[in-house]
């Protein structure tokens, strides 16, 4: 990534690393960012993040919110939105008082994952829940 023109960029042994390579941080909306991500992501396990187009983040955020009211509605009132940056975290549940290993948390996920049409599965509630994500 430095190579391209993405000075700064930290080593991939750094916790700054993941954050680098979030779509949410700045780094992302730079073109040498993308350059360089186009040029490097064979390098990174799956092929790295992804960019999301300004549409698929506004369906995203929609899904999130959607999972979210769901959640609320099937007994976790203190279920939390997505945040700002269109971000809904296991931590933000937790910050919340659930307890996402409960049977209750884990039954109601798995009723609402449903309502995200994808941009949640119940893969990636389990590696929220086993905090591999």
């Amino acid at each position: 990534m430095r190579s391209h023109g993405v000075s700064g960029f930290p080593d991939p042994t750094t916790r700054a690393f993941k954050f680098a390579l979030t779509p949410s941080s700045g780094n992302a909306r730079s073109p040498a960012f993308r350059s360089g991500l186009t040029a490097c992501r064979h390098l990174l396990p799956d092929g790295g993040p992804q960019i999301e187009s300004p549409a698929r983040r506004q369906a995203r955020i929609a899904a999130e919110l959607a999972f979210a009211r769901c959640l609320r509605g099937h007994g976790f009132p203190s279920f939390p939105d997505p945040n700002s940056s269109g971000e809904l975290t296991p931590g933000m549940a937790t910050q919340a008082g659930i307890n996402l290993h409960q049977p209750a948390a884990l039954q109601a996920a798995d009723a609402c994952v449903g309502v995200t049409h994808g941009f949640l599965t119940r893969a990636d509630i389990a590696r929220a829940v086993n905090g591999s994500n």
